[in-house]
């Protein structure tokens, strides 16, 4: 396999200090890693690399993964988040 490329690394960094519960859109990621406006290339990255948890990653208006929206449901919902018509809901503590 190839060397992760910098921007690999960094996008993996991130997702890696995600936690149970913890929800974060694409774009969000794309900036905490140093490549503000590369939401698409970390829904590739999440596309071609396993074992990150890409349940915890949603669009910018909290939108589920398409065809894949019952399994990360699933996940949000054991990990306490609320998930509503295809969407994380804001709960009303935060």
């Amino acid at each position: 396999m190839d060397a992760p490329t910098p921007f690999d690394a960094a996008v993996a960094r991130v997702l890696e200090g995600l936690e149970s519960g913890d929800v974060i859109s694409y774009g969000d990621v794309a900036a905490e890693a140093g490549y503000p406006g590369a939401a698409r290339a970390v829904g590739t990255f999440l596309k071609r690399h396993e074992g990150y948890p890409w349940w915890r990653v949603v669009n910018a208006a909290g939108r589920l993964v398409p065809g894949h929206e019952i399994e990360q449901a699933e996940r949000l919902r054991v990990e306490g988040v609320v998930v509503a018509d295809g969407r994380v809901r804001a709960t009303p503590e935060g």
